[in-house]
């Protein structure tokens, strides 16, 4: 199979040496520190979705009644609230991360339908990607001998493409793989247009959606000629220690290596300690990286977490020792404080070396 060269190469081979060279620490949780600010509905809102919908796109609402509620949606702010994101990126930057999350996580047009704002899925990753590019090259401007990356992100939507949401109808599908396949080409082609050095598709509960993201990817490059890293992150969505789609670590690693990520790993869900036997199952199979950035600790009665950035580094510092991570950060309930605690406790510590698996010869 040919492989494409790289879209950025000089940023693509920084990537590469870094993570030969030391631990890399990623960013934490956006809607955490989104939460801080109190924004209403009017801050969501801004002046151009002021009526509840998009001002610049009216004919879109002029015979639909298409105006609703729009707090909550955290994506909206890369157009509404753009110096409330760049806030939080400096935020984890300063704190240490290496790599930068774009606030993308529900720009798909899937997602997006709950506010009928499916036609800015695009721009919304464009500017997701480059708000953050924006970020990175202003610290890295301070400190030119550690360079800092963008993950565009993507998402899981909010729909399964293989589980039924009707418990009576087993064989219903609310979604496709050709439909998630389209609003992942979409969002892909904003990332790579707003700067995004690597693309990850992440918190995946569903395999399925998964192989249509990276399928989408893989078209998007084609179309393009080049290519970015891809990472790949599931989640392990209770202590049963599986997908929510039935696989376990090791089947998810199966059914996700002919992507050759530059990185598979795990997040959000579960706390560090509850996620350690599933990192350290993908450590021993995984012959490209691994990483993770776990929620802090388990929810509690409140939907609230409780571990601390010194109980939570402490934990990732024991993952780091035995030798099972390249990537780590921070999901659900992690703030800058996390961040800057997991940083100094992975400082120094060497990163894992991938697997070697034996050259098949041809029969």
């Amino acid at each position: 199979m040919k492989t494409l060269p790289w879209l950025n190469p000089t940023r693509a081979n920084a990537l590469l040496a870094a993570l030969q060279q030391r631990i890399l620490v990623i960013d934490g949780a956006m809607g955490t520190m989104i939460q801080s600010y109190k924004l209403d509905e009017e801050g969501y809102r801004g002046e151009r979705f002021a009526q509840g919908y998009d001002g610049r796109h009216q004919h879109l609402h002029d015979h639909h009644h298409h105006v609703c509620d729009l707090k909550g949606n955290n994506d909206l702010l890369l157009l509404t609230q753009p110096d409330v994101i760049r806030a939080v990126h400096t935020q984890y930057l300063e704190a240490g991360a290496d790599l930068l999350e774009t606030n993308t996580f529900n720009a798909t047009s899937v997602s997006q339908a709950d506010y009928h704002l499916e036609h800015i899925v695009y721009e919304l990753n464009r500017e997701g990607a480059r708000i953050a590019r924006e970020c990175c090259d202003a610290i890295e401007a301070k400190t030119p001998d550690k360079p800092r990356f963008v993950i565009g992100v993507l998402g899981p939507t909010s729909r399964t493409a293989s589980i039924s949401p009707d418990v009576n109808d087993p064989g219903f599908r609310n979604t496709s793989f050709d439909e998630l396949r389209g609003t992942y080409r979409e969002a892909v082609r904003g990332l790579l247009d707003g700067g995004a050095d690597i693309v990850m598709v992440e918190t995946i509960f569903d395999t399925l959606n998964a192989k249509a993201a990276l399928f989408a990817i893989d078209e998007e490059f084609e179309a393009r000629g080049l290519r970015v890293p891809v990472m790949i992150s599931g989640t392990i969505t209770d202590r049963s220690g599986r997908t929510l789609s039935g696989q376990t670590a090791e089947a998810f690693f199966y059914s996700m290596r002919h992507s050759r990520p530059l990185a598979i790993g795990l997040n959000c869900a579960l706390g560090a300690k509850d996620l350690r036997p599933h990192v350290e199952t993908l450590s021993n199979l995984a012959d490209c990286y691994v990483s993770t950035h776990p929620n802090a600790g388990l929810p509690n009665a409140f939907a609230e977490y409780d571990e601390t950035p010194e109980e939570m580094a402490a934990t990732i510092r024991e993952f780091a020792e035995a030798g099972f991570l390249n990537l780590v950060g921070g999901c659900c309930g992690t703030s800058p404080a996390h961040i800057k605690a997991i940083a100094e406790a992975v400082a120094g510590l060497a990163p894992r070396v991938p697997v070697v698996y034996p050259v098949q010869s041809a029969a």
